[in-house]
């Protein structure tokens, strides 16, 4: 016998909201499994990675600090794959977004330039939007695939971001260590809380979210690319343009990784170093499935994906947890969450009238 997947007339809601809180069971399920089988203490590793960084309140700051670049990174992400333009090179674009944005303290080392940190976060999003749309030229005037495009331009940020550390901008004083010099006082973004790392850019994420949910609820140009991305066909019959939706997309994608970018150099780090290059950029990919490419369930999956990376340094630390063990669980969320999408929008059905041969 021979079985097929059937699209199901409609999908349950109750089901779709239950989804990614399977998923995590199913995850944490498969986690204490793979922790015993490694000869980690399972049940400790697990608490250090899920309930840790809510045990005290400078780790949950940390997780507001971690949340804000994956969450703004993801709503802009999720707008193109709703209509089935799949930027995957976000992290290429976070990293250009740090790099345009260092560029007035590396040129002004002293500060003094007015409204000095806002210019930056401006220059990252124009830096992210401009290199994401290098793939809409391609995409929309050759046929190049936007994947593939937006991938390898990954590649290539971050050889300019070495060539930028090891040659023109490297910080002379800086004792041969491939690092711009540090920023200034007022390149630096206010933080929210006394004693903690948390910054303004946790607002911002916030405001792209909110702006993302308003132009997928209730804008024309939203609802335009919702069509194209469900009915190909009938956005086309309807005259909508797939090209304009493209531009759209990854514009969008590549403001919301330069802004990401700008914040991370003009926020903890306090400078720009290799390490800006550090998966946001590909975590938001899932952070965006995970969320359901809902701009409100985005919001949830950012926190979650936050605390993993928060708990995931507790559980290298108490549990001895190898780093990857982080990546690991983020992976295996994406793929339960994916089971179960299937499941809720297809049912198993025989093939009627097919032998198997012997």
């Amino acid at each position: 016998m021979r079985y097929r997947l059937v699209a199901r007339e409609r999908a349950s809601r109750p089901m779709m909201l239950a989804a990614p809180f399977i998923a995590l069971g199913l995850t944490c399920l498969a986690s204490l499994i793979l922790f015993a089988a490694l000869g980690k203490p399972a049940g400790a590793a697990l608490h250090a990675l899920l309930l840790r960084p809510f045990l005290s309140w400078y780790s949950f700051t940390e997780v507001l600090l971690k949340m804000a670049p994956l969450l703004i990174i993801a709503q802009g992400l999720a707008i193109g794959f709703r209509a089935n333009v799949f930027n995957i090179g976000a992290e290429g674009q976070f990293i250009i977004g740090a790099i345009c944005a260092s560029a007035l303290p590396v040129w002004y080392p002293m500060g003094g330039v007015p409204f000095m940190w806002p210019l930056m976060v401006v220059m990252g999003a124009l830096g992210g939007m401009a290199y994401a749309l290098v793939a809409a030229g391609l995409r929309t005037r050759f046929g190049a695939s936007e994947i593939l495009v937006t991938l390898m331009m990954s590649l290539i940020a971050i050889q300019i971001l070495n060539y930028l550390l090891l040659g023109p901008w490297k910080d002379p004083m800086g004792f041969n260590f491939p690092q711009s010099v540090m920023f200034p006082r007022d390149a630096i973004l206010p933080t929210l809380f006394a004693g903690a790392r948390t910054n303004v850019s946790l607002y911002f994420a916030l405001v792209a979210s909110a702006l993302a949910w308003v132009m997928m609820r209730h804008h024309f140009q939203g609802y335009q690319l919702q069509v194209g991305g469900m009915a190909p066909r009938a956005a086309t019959y309807a005259g909508f343009d797939k090209r304009r939706a493209v531009w759209i997309s990854l514009a969008l994608g590549g403001i919301a990784a330069g802004i990401a970018g700008a914040s991370e150099v003009a926020g903890p780090m306090g400078q720009l170093q290799r390490s800006v290059s550090s998966g946001y950029g590909y975590a938001a990919i899932i952070v965006a499935y995970v969320g359901g490419l809902n701009p409100i369930g985005i919001v949830a999956s950012s926190f979650l994906i936050s605390v993993v990376y928060i708990g995931g340094d507790a559980a290298t630390v108490s549990a001895g947890l190898p780093v990857a063990a982080t990546q690991v669980f983020q992976g295996m969320l994406l793929v339960f969450y994916l089971i179960c999408l299937t499941f809720i929008r297809y049912r198993i059905e025989q093939v009627p009238g097919v032998a198997v041969r012997a």
